[in-house]
């Protein structure tokens, strides 16, 4: 059992591993074994096994990404406020992105991160509830860092090196987001969910453009309005107005 009002920073401690089927599996093992608890992070140089959304693999070159799951406590947040974790975690990543990649670093709704029209790294939070109490969350996190070449299966992908034409050391640059994670953390907890949105609205992939979608067999265009706190995307002159993750498909 996480301990609440958890105090200890995330990325403390920090486990570096060389391969594992999947960092998130890893960690949830290891709270459920009470060998982890909020703060605690772990960064792979592999993994053989990596969870995106919607059941997708996220596949990382060796060596090469970040690779990086976290424990955190989310018990003052309400249940039906779990989307403000998934604000949380793209405002930290945007952060950290942003610093290195410039301002075109955009948040692709729900929590995926992008440079210009190229996906650069995804998110994966993995909530874990009892009854109508918090347990704990997993928030994993992978961003394209030092790899150049992509499987075909991966369309319109970048990574920091292509972006800067410098190589950077994966594992420094994962302790720098468990920063930044932190302060977004400790600024989530101090109460600050609505300004986070605003803040991630701010930063929305094709936010006020025209944008294709799909939803089950029809395709239709619509403008890109906002996220709201449920996180339904809001858009304007489409086949409806607001829309639930997973409901419809970008067509890119």
């Amino acid at each position: 059992m996480l301990p609440i009002n958890a105090k200890t920073p995330i990325g403390d401690p920090f486990f570096e591993l060389h391969e594992v089927d999947s960092t998130n599996i890893y960690a949830i093992d290891k709270v459920q074994s009470n060998l982890a608890a909020h703060g605690s992070a772990f960064f792979a140089k592999s993994q053989y096994a990596g969870k995106g959304q919607r059941g997708k693999t996220w596949i990382s070159e060796n060596g090469s990404n970040i690779i990086l799951s976290v424990v955190i406590d989310p018990s003052f947040l309400l249940i039906n406020q779990q989307f403000a974790l998934s604000v949380m975690a793209s405002l930290a990543v945007f952060d950290f992105f942003s610093a290195y990649a410039g301002e075109e670093t955009k948040i692709k709704w729900p929590n995926d991160l992008f440079w210009r029209d190229r996906k650069t790294g995804g998110i994966l939070i993995e909530n874990h509830i009892q009854g109508n109490k918090w347990q704990y969350s997993v928030i994993g996190i992978g961003i394209n860092i030092n790899q150049t070449e992509f499987s075909p299966l991966v369309q319109h992908a970048a990574s920091l090196k292509q972006i800067t034409g410098k190589d950077y050391h994966p594992s420094e640059l994962a302790k720098e987001l468990c920063a930044y994670l932190d302060k977004r953390y400790n600024a989530l907890k101090a109460g600050h969910r609505s300004d986070q949105l605003k803040e991630y609205n701010l930063h929305l992939f094709k936010k006020n453009e025209i944008v294709r979608f799909r939803k089950e067999n029809i395709a239709f265009s619509a403008q890109v309005e906002s996220v709201n706190e449920i996180g339904e995307l809001l858009l304007k002159d489409g086949l409806e107005d607001r829309f639930h993750f997973g409901e419809i498909v970008w067509i890119v």
